[in-house]
């Protein structure tokens, strides 16, 4: 997989605008009458619904994203997932502004681990507008293998202390459906159920990574009114599927809070650390 180390430093830009739209449909998925984050703003994570993927609809492969190659590297693995993410919010973007962002591979990183090979791949966006560079993000990629039958499954993690905030949450194909058409995301793993099960091996529609950073997000956001969040990390640990219920959880620090969401036996299945500047 050497090869794959000649798309670090690979770069690429993309022009939006910050549609009101999108955020009146991100309001609507989140059981929102009245958002709690400033009017006419773009919140932390809604910049996720611009920049949508544009393939034709002739290149799109099997498991529903485009053919491998372009700008991320040519991975030869099947399972691709979004590991965590690093943001830093710079400066609010206004909803209607002009946007840009510039894309470029990190890192590319081959491992091999218990469930076999790997590859992370990092990528470095920058998000600004005329003002400048409103956010900084490094995604993290995880390519994997198919599952076989009788991989035990990902070994579980207690949450490290006692939530003061919590939401639970059933996830059905409608709530999924909804956040794919939002983010015009077309990997088969959280629509088509035959696919997730015959193809990919998993029990159920697999809840989107980045939903569950969004839904954390609006969980401080509703617990903080006027609260400036000013950075996010998080980190995937175990998927979550529409059979199951998950639930929210978070507590206050001292620059900001600790979230997490736990799955139906209690385990962490997402991790994150957030700072804030509270009003």
């Amino acid at each position: 997989m050497d090869h794959l180390r000649d798309w670090i430093g690979r770069s690429e830009s993309a022009e939006d605008v910050a549609a009101p739209a999108a955020l009146t449909g991100l309001a609507a998925m989140l059981d929102h009458d009245n958002p709690p984050w400033p009017a006419g703003e773009v919140p932390p994570l809604g910049h996720w619904l611009y920049f949508l993927p544009k393939a034709l609809q002739r290149d799109i492969a099997e498991d529903g994203h485009p053919h491998k190659g372009g700008f991320l590297p040519p991975v030869e693995l099947p399972r691709r997932m979004w590991a965590g993410d690093t943001l830093t919010f710079h400066r609010p973007i206004r909803s209607g502004e002009a946007i840009t962002r510039r894309s470029t591979i990190e890192e590319v990183t081959p491992k091999e681990g218990r469930s076999g090979r790997m590859v992370f791949v990092k990528v470095r966006h920058e998000i600004s507008t005329a003002a400048g560079v409103a956010i900084t993000e490094f995604h993290d990629i995880v390519y994997r293998e198919a599952a076989k039958p009788g991989d035990a499954p990902v070994p579980g993690e207690r949450p490290a202390g006692e939530a003061v905030w919590q939401r639970r949450i059933q996830p059905d194909p409608v709530l999924l459906f909804r956040y794919s058409a939002l983010t015009f995301n077309g990997h088969r793993i959280h629509y088509d159920r035959d696919y997730c099960r015959d193809v990919e091996g998993y029990p159920g529609l697999v809840f989107h990574g980045p939903l569950s950073a969004t839904m954390l997000m609006d969980l401080f956001l509703r617990e903080n009114p006027g609260a400036r969040v000013t950075g996010f990390r998080f980190r995937a640990k175990r998927p979550l599927f529409d059979i199951h219920p998950l639930t929210l959880c978070g507590a206050p620090t001292a620059t900001g809070a600790t979230l997490w969401v736990t799955d139906h036996e209690g385990f962490v299945a997402m991790s994150a650390e957030l700072e804030a500047e509270r009003s």
